[in-house]
């Protein structure tokens, strides 16, 4: 983690002599949770993810991301594939916000310099670190007769995996779809793991895989507005 932080900024002041192209806008799609409730199916939005997110192109490769999103999750076993986790009926919602800051790579130039108007595409990567805010949840009584509930906020943070699709709409509007995973630190999302809200084990409480984390999906498209100096994409001989 402290790696990755210092090649940001190591990357930051390396392009800072440069003009750039800054991007803002918003993001709306759908969210889901993989873990130790519900469904296991790994894209399968069921509710509504919104926020907004800028960028600092700092080449035609590269660009520098910060997202601010928000959503609520829900999990419930009766939806599950699994058939003991239906038998076991456990159902949980929870809230994530969220704060994202990382790099954005284009595989194919993405030149927003262009003055011939041409539309402009790629694929990208983006990743960077996560962090964000949900509920720890716990067990209201030993099972099978407990039921999930919120117990105070979880602060953890998460390496986001994304993939995704942009196309420029005109000269300064860009709009892209993506899909993508965020990997938690945190197993207690939906409560499987109570010894990150008490202190200590509660064996009695404790349900699932306990040598895995929590992971959500956000998946959704994205429309951002252009402005600022054109960048000087400058190739050094």
């Amino acid at each position: 983690m402290k790696h990755l932080i210092s090649l940001l900024f190591m990357f930051a002041f390396y392009t800072s002599s440069f003009a750039q192209t800054y991007e803002v806008g918003g993001f709306i799609g759908g969210a889901n949770y993989i873990g130790d409730v519900g469904s296991t199916s790994y894209i399968n939005p069921n509710s509504l993810v919104a926020g907004a997110m800028a960028k600092w192109n700092t080449s035609e490769r590269y660009a520098f991301r910060l997202s601010l999103l928000y959503a609520e999750i829900n999990a419930d076993d009766s939806e599950s594939s699994d058939v003991r986790r239906q038998q076991r009926g456990y159902s949980f919602s929870n809230n994530i916000a969220e704060a994202s800051l990382g790099i954005e790579f284009n595989y194919w130039d993405f030149d927003l310099t262009r003055a011939d108007g041409e539309q402009q595409s790629t694929p990208y990567i983006y990743t960077g670190i996560t962090y964000f805010n949900s509920k720890h949840h716990y067990l209201s009584a030993n099972p099978p007769t407990g039921a999930l509930q919120p117990q105070g906020d979880n602060w953890a943070f998460a390496v986001p995996v994304i993939l995704g699709y942009k196309q420029t709409l005109s000269k300064n509007v860009i709009a892209g779809i993506e899909f993508g995973a965020r990997y938690t630190f945190t197993d207690n999302i939906d409560g499987s793991t109570p010894s990150e809200l008490l202190g200590r084990r509660d064996p009695p409480r404790e349900f699932g895989n306990r040598n895995t984390n929590d992971w959500y999906i956000f998946s959704g498209i994205s429309l951002t507005f252009t402005f600022g100096k054109k960048p000087c994409y400058c190739h050094l001989n």
